[in-house]
């Protein structure tokens, strides 16, 4: 790659309404231009000009239905990149004060639990990825892997683990919030979209936060041995 078409790359993530954009589709799901024209407090017309940078650069992809337009990150990679420079940005320096009340709640329900693209993160992921690894579960190590014995105990549980083309089982992604890796890869999502379909998560607010249930509190306890003070 050229310097250039690094520069070029860069430069797309440098706007605060891209980047307000880019964030909020870590929560993996397809949003229209005018939700996120809303979630950034930007007129259409300018919320339309930056989804075409976005798209035109590969960070975005765009999907037809009908006669909406939705967008979602181009994949896990771009994931982890928008995540990681979160983490980036928001190190060696203090948390930035909330803007009301408001805002301070929705922080700390982000730094709770969330998703991260598809894998969930803050301190619910942190706690279920520790709790996996002193299980020998999982290995960090050597960088992130299921053991034998890890595969077993998704096997155990009824969740299945379907690879997508050259997509890792398991792999580390550096959380934003807690400054530790939490689970990704096809095992991070697997336990994600588990988490979500058995009721033990439920999402919360607008945000891409999460709430652990008190089914998920007790099932986290069962299996995982995740005291349930450590998720509220």
């Amino acid at each position: 790659m050229a310097p250039k078409d690094l520069a070029a790359f860069a430069a797309l993530f440098a706007d605060e309404t891209r980047a307000s954009f880019c964030l909020a589709l870590l929560d993996g799901r397809a949003w229209t231009a005018g939700e996120l024209a809303r979630h950034a407090r930007v007129a259409a017309s300018t919320a339309s000009e930056h989804l075409g940078r976005l798209v035109a650069g590969g960070v975005l992809v765009e999907e037809r239905q009908g006669r909406h337009r939705y967008v979602r990150l181009a994949g896990e990679r771009v994931a982890h990149l928008v995540e990681d420079l979160a983490a980036q940005a928001g190190s060696g320096r203090g948390p930035s004060a909330p803007r009301s009340l408001r805002a301070a709640s929705a922080d700390s329900a982000m730094a709770r639990g969330r998703t991260c693209y598809d894998h969930l993160a803050g301190r619910l992921g942190i706690a279920i990825t520790q709790a996996l690894t002193v299980r020998g579960l999982l290995r960090q190590d050597t960088g992130f892997a299921l053991t034998d014995a890890g595969v077993g105990w998704f096997a155990a549980r009824g969740i299945p683990l379907e690879p997508k083309g050259r997509r890792p089982l398991a792999r580390g992604c550096l959380d934003w919030t807690e400054r530790q890796p939490h689970l990704a890869g096809v095992a991070g999502a697997a336990l994600c979209r588990h988490a979500l379909d058995a009721g033990w998560c439920v999402r919360i607010g607008s945000e891409r936060a999460v709430k652990v249930t008190a089914d998920g509190e007790r099932a986290l306890y069962a299996l995982l041995g995740i005291e349930p003070g450590i998720l509220r």
